[in-house]
């Protein structure tokens, strides 16, 4: 079949794309940071030194929030090329990129590996920049999509650089054995 899709159905998909991808996004990334214990009320993210550059906790949730979102859509864009060449390409580099940022969040504030998610997230600010480039060659607008995650990625991998400098002892400390109460829902 040599059919090319109309602008309409170029659009209907790239719709159905961004209503699967932009909640399917958004929750995994929930689901990370919820299963790790992510964030200020964490006992043992609490006990550690904040560095200077470390921005209020409000901060993360509202950036990984539009983050995702950006993510989601740059990636509709690209699953809406068919036919691009390099596109398969892309999309693996996207799913891996994202895999290594859904793992730095339990391996940090679960774990507490701190000098494992620093080695991580400098693996994922590598994945960044390649999924930047493989997505240009596919739709450059998409591409563009993405400079604001690798530039939050870069952010995070010298916070997380800063903490394991003012905190090294806390690097793999084990949970100290206090039990942590968990309520979801109202």
């Amino acid at each position: 079949m040599t059919e090319i899709a109309s602008p309409r159905q170029l659009r209907a998909a790239f719709l159905r794309w961004v209503l699967f991808l932009v909640p399917g996004i958004l929750l995994v990334g929930f689901l990370s940071g919820r299963v790790a214990g992510s964030g200020p009320q964490n006992p043992w993210f609490a006990a550690l030194v904040k560095p200077g550059i470390y921005p209020p906790p409000a901060t993360f949730g509202i950036v990984w929030s539009m983050l995702y979102v950006l993510m989601a859509l740059a990636l509709a864009m690209v699953l809406t090329a068919p036919g691009a060449r390099g596109r398969g390409l892309a999309v693996v580099a996207f799913v891996v990129q994202l895999a290594l940022n859904l793992a730095w969040t339990p391996l940090f504030f679960a774990a507490h590996r701190i000098s494992g998610a620093l080695a991580l997230i400098a693996a994922l600010d590598g994945l960044v920049l390649l999924t930047l480039v493989l997505f240009a060659r596919v739709r450059p607008r998409a591409a563009l999509l993405l400079v604001p995650y690798l530039g939050w990625a870069l952010f995070a991998t010298v916070l997380n650089w800063q903490f394991l400098t003012l905190n090294p002892a806390a690097d793999g400390q084990p949970d100290s054995g206090a039990v942590v109460r968990l309520q979801i829902g109202g």
